[in-house]
């Protein structure tokens, strides 16, 4: 059986200790102030057996939020959960990334500081529902951005990321993709400015280029990843030209030294995909991390061609916190309770057995 999967590999200056990379997954399982709760250390812990952990979404500030009982990064109390939670996945030899975002208009009021309006590119309303402490309730129109306030989205991502040298990551990731801040910038669906933000994709690139050029001044540039969903429908997104659009997107990327580039392969939803992606890697000279509804085989096929090389995986991570052995030995899955997945509390949290329980 081929071994490539499960060999280390060298992150920069890091070795992981094998290709599968444990997906961000959002749990909402944080405390009602955005701050680490015991069991999100133990679930965590469990699964530090990947090369690499990339934290669930993080909000780089209280305006940034975008969901109940998320885990921010913007507060010395949320850092100090976090470095207790850093120091258990180390404690198991592990690596975690942290991965830095702003929902932008995907949130809502009862979410944000004094009732505040979501912020986006554009004053477009996305269709849909989002939870709220009160339940489902529909989107609300966002505010656009004014020129002259993005500099301080800028420095939230700044601040956010001395957080995470606090809280004693191994790197971080720039959120810019699934239909959030970064993401409705780069997309002409949710841009349509006509200012230096908005209209060719040198000019929707500006914000993610300043978020990097900051970050990359509080980490070296090979601890920083970016995130990035060119066909994901997901959060009302689409674009005109997916394939051309992300080709310069990662064109431009390849060359900042980064950690890697970590690209979710098709639309999240119906797992389904026309891009190709033989052509966007090869956009992308450093390392690239391949996600979405990858088992065993294809995780495998895609390392041994070179179409990728780290793999992530999310749900099989969810309910296997062995799951690096369990692929590793041809071992059976535990299956994954969907019912669970947001609910809060341990039940299909923590309590996901090991093959031997």
């Amino acid at each position: 059986m081929p071994t490539g999967l499960f060999e280390p590999f060298p992150l920069g200056d890091l070795t992981l200790a094998n290709r599968m990379v444990m997906a961000p997954l959002t749990r909402n399982r944080a405390d009602h102030d955005g701050v680490i709760t015991p069991m999100m250390v133990t679930h965590y812990r469990q699964r530090a057996t990947a090369g690499l952990i990339i934290g669930e979404s993080t909000p780089v500030s209280a305006e940034g939020v975008g969901y109940p009982n998320t885990p921010g990064i913007h507060t010395e109390a949320q850092a100090a959960g976090w470095l207790r939670l850093t120091d258990a996945v180390h404690a198991e030899s592990g690596r975690i990334f942290a991965q830095l975002q702003h929902c932008g208009r995907i949130s809502h009021p009862s979410l944000l500081p004094d009732g505040g309006t979501p912020v986006a590119p554009s004053a477009l309303r996305p269709s849909g529902q989002t939870f709220t402490p009160s339940g489902l309730q529909g989107f609300v129109t966002p505010r656009e951005l004014e020129a002259h306030e993005v500099p301080e989205i800028v420095a939230q991502f700044e601040h956010a990321a001395k957080r995470a040298l606090d809280a004693g990551f191994d790197g971080i990731e720039v959120h810019a993709g699934n239909g959030y801040l970064v993401d409705q910038f780069l997309r002409d669906a949710s841009n349509i400015r006509t200012d230096p933000y908005g209209g060719n994709p040198r000019n929707r690139m500006r914000l993610l280029n300043e978020i990097l050029d900051t970050v990359c001044a509080v980490w070296p540039a090979h601890r920083v990843g970016v995130r990035l969903t060119p066909e994901n429908s997901f959060n009302s997104m689409a674009d005109s030209d997916p394939q051309a659009h992300f080709r310069y997107f990662l064109e431009q990327l390849r060359t900042r030294g980064l950690a890697y580039v970590h690209m979710l392969e098709g639309d999240m939803t119906t797992k389904t995909s026309v891009l190709d992606y033989r052509v966007l890697r090869a956009a992308f000279t450093g390392t690239y991390i391949a996600n979405n509804g990858y088992d065993l085989g294809r995780a495998q096929t895609a390392i041994q061609n070179g179409a990728a090389d780290l793999i992530g995986f999310g749900v099989p991570f969810l309910a296997n916190p062995d799951l690096v052995r369990r692929y590793r030995d041809g071992l059976a899955l535990n299956a994954a309770d969907p019912s669970t997945f947001y609910t809060g509390g341990p039940l299909g949290y923590i309590d996901y057995p090991t093959y031997e329980a």
